[in-house]
């Protein structure tokens, strides 16, 4: 009975991000491109604002899947070269059992290559950063609540990867107004962020979870 309740909780958690998907999906498709410049221009002002990225000598960033109307963060990878902080950007190895996942120094942005994957990576001899390298990580969204609970497209990277990096780096998701929500749908599998940003705020989601 127990594994039974267990399961189902797990198939109404999935179905509930299913649909919170779709739903960020068909609100941030319709945005057109001017709005899309617009908000990520507030975005990027407050992220480069932000204490953990402002006093970050390493900072991990992702490069905008432009089908998708991600965050642009183009003009923050330039922003924060000019201040002389190096920048890591995701990656995925296939492996025998997998994939291994984690994040590469990228001296060019020119330097990012498409590997099928969807989204750009830095080149495979690119130095992969350890624990203590990054000092702030920023992180997209389809959407994410007030505590730091993100909801993504649902592969598990930055779950799987961020606790290799944190601590002690930050985390920092980026996300349009409209995908802040007071609640997501979140289990033990999900890693909870620091902060989350939007076009209209900044959320210290770690006060808004309280003490651990």
């Amino acid at each position: 009975m127990a594994d039974l309740a267990k399961n189902e909780m797990e198939a109404l958690l999935a179905q509930a991000k299913r649909q919170l998907r779709a739903r960020m999906r068909g609100l941030r498709s319709a945005l057109p491109a001017s709005a899309i410049a617009a908000r990520s221009g507030r975005i990027v002002e407050r992220v480069a604002a932000l204490g953990p990225v402002r006093d970050a000598k390493s900072v991990a960033l992702f490069w905008p899947m432009a089908n998708k109307n991600e965050v642009d963060l183009v003009p923050l990878d330039a922003t924060l070269r000019a201040q002389g902080k190096r920048l890591y950007y995701p990656f995925m190895t296939p492996t025998e059992t997998g994939y291994h996942t984690g994040f590469r120094l990228l001296s060019d942005v020119g330097l990012l290559e498409q590997r099928g994957r969807g989204f750009s990576e830095p080149p495979l001899d690119a130095a992969e950063a350890t624990r203590g390298d990054i000092d702030a990580v920023v992180v997209p969204a389809l959407a994410v609540s007030a505590d730091g609970y993100r909801i993504g497209y649902g592969i598990g990277f930055y779950d799987v990867t961020l606790p290799d990096v944190c601590p002690p780096a930050s985390t920092v998701v980026v996300a349009f107004s409209f995908q802040l929500l007071a609640e997501a749908p979140h289990d033990e599998g999900d890693f909870p962020c620091d902060w989350v940003v939007t076009d209209a705020s900044v959320t210290d989601a770690r006060s808004a979870r309280g003490p651990a």
